[in-house]
């Protein structure tokens, strides 16, 4: 119990951990509940293709061209094609040998993607993939 008092030994206490107990259990259940909603991707309608090329590690650095040309990668949003180089020098002096797959809209023209594509090349990147959803039979 809580508290004892009277008898030979005086007044002792005892710790009750129940509510932390019950406490860190719903946090735990929060975050289980939380984690995958927040780890969300960009909505881009991408081409579909015929066939594709199946991915190896390392992972490739994915950014995404949206129909209103906003260039980004995951939360991060690129200004202008300046920032967009150097954030691709930083990843291919980090890996080397890692792939770009750019995810574009299909409603964007060839030259909106070359507007990405160039200054990728020009960062130093020796190949970058295109992201296309594949047909259904």
């Amino acid at each position: 119990m809580g508290m004892a008092v009277g008898g030979r030994g005086g007044v002792k206490s005892d710790i009750n951990v129940t509510p932390l107990v019950d406490v860190v259990l719903v946090l735990l259940i929060i975050f289980m509940v939380m984690t995958p909603l927040a780890q969300e991707d960009k909505d881009v309608a991408l081409p579909t293709a015929a066939e594709g090329e199946q991915h190896e590690k390392p992972e490739p650095f994915v950014f995404f061209l949206a129909a209103d040309k906003v260039l980004s990668a995951g939360q991060e949003v690129f200004p202008d094609a300046a920032s967009f180089k150097e954030r691709v020098q930083q990843e291919l002096r980090a890996q080397p040998d890692r792939k770009l797959l750019l995810k574009a809209d299909e409603t964007l023209t060839c030259g909106d993607v070359l507007g990405v594509l160039n200054p990728s090349r020009d960062a130093g990147a020796q190949k970058v993939s295109l992201g296309v959803s594949m047909k259904k039979n």
